[in-house]
């Protein structure tokens, strides 16, 4: 008797059928194979896991063919525009093109706006390996006939891209192209293989492209999904998972999604996320020394962040915060405030001790302030001028369709919780596309909206905000403002000069002449070191003074031109009492808060809200109107004393005809503005809305706005 069926065989079996298994994750049908599931699989930092068409980028580097036809010339006159001057030279390429067009009736002296699209497209794609007659004399004067196929414009480009070794001809094609997600990883940066593994439906790219508190939500929803023997597994990676997770979310980041890429963080975000990994790590006794924590941050995210600093504190370490924020003062052990100025005037330690010594002290200018001694008063507000500016459907990122409309001649700022979408609607929207109506070349593509309305309304449109005015240390705030000018002619007119015949070029430190050959002008010696960050050293010859002998044995008012440069803002106005168009200009440093830089301050040193400030007082010293300026959190590292000098400078640029457009956090800018526009109602993908937009004072009445909260304080 047979117990088990399965030994029950036939004793002549109709039928006999192999079945294949492996034991190498190998299919010999599909002749497929994958790895071994392993944690470098799902990383695309590593070969094993990247995407192999991409490098683990996401994007590739295309030619955009946007950017290749002018249509208001012909193709003879160099509408083509990376072959603009391609029949100034008859090569071989050029008569191939010729034959090609000829064969095509693709006319070259006819403007691109008259050629039909679909010939435009045979341009831009060619004919594949169809082989054209090219006749031509060939380098030894013979006539001659040569087979060469027409690939097209988009070929031809992105194979000189990938040929050539030159770093100046791949700059020149790049300007011709774009980053595009990846045909074969769609952007997620990782082998087919890792996306097949799936939890709960969803891939590990799926998860990380969620806003932290949704993917937390899905991590918490999954384990309750587990088996016995899974929660086993699973139990010490999800509890890691949730605590990180959550320490993100404390500092005010439940916005951010996890794949996000760190070159878009604010500096803000960059310094919250390692503050956050930093609570993870559980370490007592350590020094913690933060820099303006709070940039970025709006006021309903700010108490969080100081709850996150007193966490710190109380795992038994020291956190040194260095912040202008009122709310993160007052809940401070112990203030330190420096002054009683800034540069020169500064430097000493004015008061210290908790809150309210502060306070009581009628030395600290942050205790007068801090008490409501001193305030930032609300300004009178412009007069409309009628005349407005509005984006019709903007839907990038996360904005959801929104109308904005911004009227002119007015200090507009724009508000809202941190990732409301903001800087989406201003930098990727509102100013990419008009400096794209300026410009329709520009290679950076504006966000996702319908149109724009009343751009002819707007002359000019800056964008001022904290990268750097200059990569050399022979950029410096004179030399941006154009005071420079002024000071050069100044030594060129006095009599040492002239007897010389030295003219305003041999006190500039650019050109050779006046300045010290060693260094070229820089004062300093780059030291290249490697793989190591490079090393400046100050120059033997000229000890930092960036000139030589000659240009500094010439005397102004006992000062030489090395000795002017190393003044301050504030000494400069005094020395130079008697140049009004140089007056102006130090007049402008001075007025937004820049009283204590040095004229000539390398511009590597300046801090990004000194540059941003730079270039306000540059635009300020112009004379013009209708321009639009648009500004990205100025107030930061500025003390309540530089926010009452900001505000005066923005408000004179409106008072002489211009708009300006301010994304800002702090009450005391906002309860300025003339017209408030509050996106929300949070971050991520529960923003992108106009919660609320008017006045500061019926901002402060809707009930929806959490910018209008903190805003009622004002209007009591």
């Amino acid at each position: 008797t047979v117990l088990d069926p399965g030994f029950n065989f036939p004793e002549h079996p109709k039928k006999m059928e192999d079945t294949l298994f492996s034991t190498k994750f190998a299919c010999p049908f599909c002749n497929i194979s994958i790895p071994e599931v392993e944690p470098r699989i799902f990383s695309f930092n590593t070969p094993h896991g990247a995407c192999p068409n991409c490098n683990g980028l996401g994007t590739n580097l295309t030619v955009d063919k946007d950017l290749v036809f002018n249509n208001n010339l012909t193709i003879s006159e160099g509408g083509i525009l990376p072959f603009s001057n391609m029949f100034s030279h008859d090569t071989w390429y050029t008569r191939t093109f010729k034959a090609f067009c000829e064969e095509n009736d693709i006319p070259i002296n006819v403007r691109l706006s008259q050629i039909p699209q679909s010939k435009k497209n045979l341009l831009l794609r060619g004919s594949g390996e169809k082989e054209y007659e090219v006749w031509g004399e060939n380098r030894f004067g013979r006539n001659t006939m040569i087979l060469e196929p027409f690939r097209g414009i988009l070929w031809e480009l992105r194979n000189k891209y990938q040929s050539t070794e030159s770093t100046f001809f791949r700059s020149q094609i790049e300007k011709f192209m774009k980053y595009e997600e990846c045909e074969v990883c769609k952007g997620s940066r990782l082998k087919k293989e890792a996306l097949l593994v799936t939890i709960r439906d969803r891939s590990i790219m799926d998860i990380c492209d969620m806003p932290i508190l949704e993917a937390l939500d899905f991590i918490k929803q999954t384990r309750q999904a587990f088996s016995q023997r899974e929660e086993a597994i699973a139990k010490l990676i999800i509890r890691e998972i949730v605590e990180r997770l959550n320490f993100l979310i404390n500092v005010g980041l439940d916005y951010l999604t996890l794949s996000r890429g760190a070159e878009s963080l604010s500096g803000g975000e960059a310094q919250r996320i390692r503050l956050a990994s930093q609570i993870g790590s559980g370490l007592t006794g350590v020094l913690y020394v933060l820099d303006e924590p709070s940039i970025g941050l709006h006021q309903k995210d700010n108490k969080k962040l100081i709850e996150t600093l007193k966490r710190l504190r109380d795992l038994g370490n020291t956190v040194l915060v260095v912040e202008h924020d009122k709310e993160t003062m007052e809940s401070a052990d112990f203030i330190v405030d420096f002054g009683p100025g800034a540069g020169e005037t500064g430097g000493k330690i004015v008061s210290k001790g908790t809150i309210s010594d502060i306070k009581k002290d009628p030395n600290s200018l942050t205790g007068q302030y801090l008490t409501g001694k001193r305030k930032i008063k609300i300004e009178a507000q412009t007069q409309l001028n009628g005349k407005s500016l509005t984006i019709v459907n903007a839907s990038e990122h996360n904005l959801k369709n929104i109308d904005a409309t911004f009227p002119l001649n007015e200090l507009i700022v724009v508000t809202g919780v941190s990732g409301s979408g903001k800087s989406t609607l201003i930098n990727d929207v509102l100013y990419l596309s008009l400096m794209q109506i300026e410009n329709p070349f520009r290679r950076e593509k504006p966000g996702k909206h319908k149109e724009i309305v009343g751009f002819e309304n707007v002359k000019h449109v800056y964008m001022i905000d904290q990268s750097p005015i200059g990569r050399t240390p022979r950029s410096n705030p004179v030399t941006y403002t154009g005071a420079f000018i002024y000071i050069r002619e100044a030594f060129s007119r006095t009599k040492d000069a002239r007897t010389r015949g030295y003219g305003p070029g041999r006190f500039s430190f650019n050109v050779r002449g006046g300045r010290c050959e060693a260094c070229e002008g820089e004062g300093q010696i780059k030291i290249e070191m490697q793989f190591l960050p490079d090393v400046y050293v100050t120059c033997e010859v000229c000890q930092g003074a960036q000139y030589n002998s000659e240009a500094l044995s010439i005397l102004y008012n006992e000062k030489n031109i090395s000795e002017v440069l190393s003044m301050s803002v504030s000494e400069a106005l005094e020395f130079f009492a008697g140049i009004p168009p140089l007056q102006h200009k130090l007049q402008t440093l001075n007025d937004v808060g820049l009283s204590y830089i040095k004229l000539g301050q390398p511009a590597p040193t300046l801090s990004g809200g000194e540059a941003q400030r730079v270039k306000l007082a540059a635009e300020l010293s112009k004379k013009g109107s209708d321009s639009l300026y648009l500004l990205d959190e100025p107030t930061t590292g500025l003390h309540f004393a530089d926010l009452e000098k900001l505000l005066l400078v923005l408000r004179r640029l409106v008072d002489i005809g211009n708009t300006v457009i301010v994304i800002e956090h702090n009450l005391d800018i906002i309860k300025n503005a003339d017209h408030i526009i509050d996106l929300g109602p949070e971050g991520g993908d529960r923003g992108g809305m106009i919660v609320a937009e008017g006045t500061p004072m019926e901002v402060s009445k809707n009930p929806k706005s959490y910018t209008g909260e903190f805003l009622k304080s004002f209007f009591k």
